[in-house]
């Protein structure tokens, strides 16, 4: 699958950002390692959080003197299909892959590996289950790394089996956070690196409140009422049948309240499509529930206004890899209420940059109590922002990848 056109990105535009001192900390890191090109590979070139940090990272590591591609894989339907399941049963689900499920997983890999892909550069880093097997289709002495996006803590026993085997021939992965580790991963050295926001991307770049109006007006928002807003892939870990709860119990309490439910309809997510289907369904003939997706336009501009003008935001996800929209939020200082589930326990800090909750219930308690005072939603604001720029920017992102190439290439050589 064609790459889409990366933007071009100048580090130094960063200092706004983070200061000089870190920018220059960067630039030293690079200067270790400009010898060697890197590769990243992952499954799809649009929707989903893996494809928009690589859509910042590549061209923010060329930057800095890295010469740097991103290789998206090419496969047919089925493929997707069953690398959902795989992603599902990584995360707990129970499912069993069939041996022509298993075959067609090792088949798309191997036509890329041999005939697809340019995996020429000396590191090659691969983002999560899809393209996992490659490096055992190749007999080369490059540095492979597996970027796991996705919480590997309780696995299906069965699909680890499987799947584990093939990291045997990598020298590192990466998690985001410390407890996705998997005991039995086999890499020699395991990372943690928590994923990051573009603050200058269209995303999450500051916007008028004149372009704000326009996109909701665009979509039949109402400014003037409250607005709850969750942003997530149409799946059942995301949950967003728990959104329409928490959105009705607020309504019987506040009843000019909106509920936005934001999602970008991946290539590689076709199980999306069902739950995009049922949340419609269950929503019924409810005006005041929009459901904004790229099928009717909606991309990062539209995103990035609805966030801002968001009066509280929620997360619903059972399982989560890391809740890129939770930052997302946090940095246009928008208070997050949300169920605890991985990542989102290092985001949301219950009481300082959201609420953490355990049931609709809840959700809705703390939803309402928000949307009542208007200095609690901005001394939670202030203190997302505040945490999403220590801890959770693109560039301590970049800055830690490059740590970890310089010690894999130091060690190994």
């Amino acid at each position: 699958m064609k790459v889409p056109s990366l933007p071009r990105k100048d580090i130094h535009d960063y200092s706004r950002v983070i200061g000089e001192r870190q920018v220059d900390t960067i630039i030293k890191l690079a200067k270790k390692i400009k010898s060697y090109s890197i590769t990243h590979v992952n499954s799809t070139a649009f929707g989903g959080g893996v494809a928009e940090l690589l859509y910042s990272l590549v061209p923010l590591m060329n930057s800095i003197g890295l010469k740097t591609a991103w290789e998206v894989m090419e496969a047919p339907q089925d493929f997707f299909n069953v690398t959902k399941k795989i992603h599902n049963a990584l995360q707990g689900a129970r499912l069993i892959l069939s041996q022509w499920e298993k075959e067609l997983y090792l088949k798309v890999n191997y036509d890329n590996a041999v005939n697809k892909l340019n995996l020429d550069s000396d590191i090659i880093v691969v983002h999560d289950p899809q393209p996992l097997p490659l490096r055992s289709f190749l007999n080369n002495h490059r540095k492979w790394i597996w970027r796991c996006h996705i919480d590997l803590s309780t696995p299906n026993r069965e699909v680890w089996n499987f799947i584990s085997k093939f990291l045997t021939g990598y020298n590192a992965s990466i998690f985001h956070m410390k407890e996705y580790i998997h005991p039995e991963i086999p890499t020699t050295r395991k990372y943690v690196m928590p994923p990051s926001i573009d603050p200058l991307s269209e995303k999450n770049i500051d916007l008028p409140e004149s372009t704000i109006l326009k996109v909701l007006n665009r979509y039949d928002v109402d400014p003037d009422r409250p607005i709850i807003i969750q942003v997530a892939r149409f799946d059942p870990w995301k949950d967003p049948i728990g959104a329409i709860d928490t959105y009705r119990l607020v309504k019987e309490k506040i009843p000019n309240v909106q509920l936005l439910l934001i999602a970008n309809m991946a290539h590689d997510d076709p199980e999306g499509w069902v739950y995009f289907e049922k949340a419609i369904r269950y929503a019924g003939q409810d005006r005041d529930i929009h459901f904004l997706t790229n099928l009717i336009g909606v991309g990062p501009l539209e995103v990035n206004a609805f966030q801002r003008a968001a009066t509280v935001v929620l997360q619903m996800s059972i399982r989560e890899g890391f809740g890129l929209a939770v930052t997302e939020a946090l940095w246009k200082k928008k208070p997050v209420v949300a169920r605890p589930s991985g990542g989102i326990k290092a985001q949301v800090i219950d009481g300082v940059t959201g609420y953490l909750v355990n049931s609709v219930q809840e959700a809705a308690e703390k939803t309402i109590y928000l949307i009542k005072n208007p200095k609690e939603r901005m001394r939670l604001g202030e203190n997302g922002y505040k945490h999403v720029l220590e801890n959770f920017i693109v560039t301590r992102h970049l800055m830690r990848y490059l740590e970890i190439f310089i010690e894999i290439i130091e060690l190994d050589n």
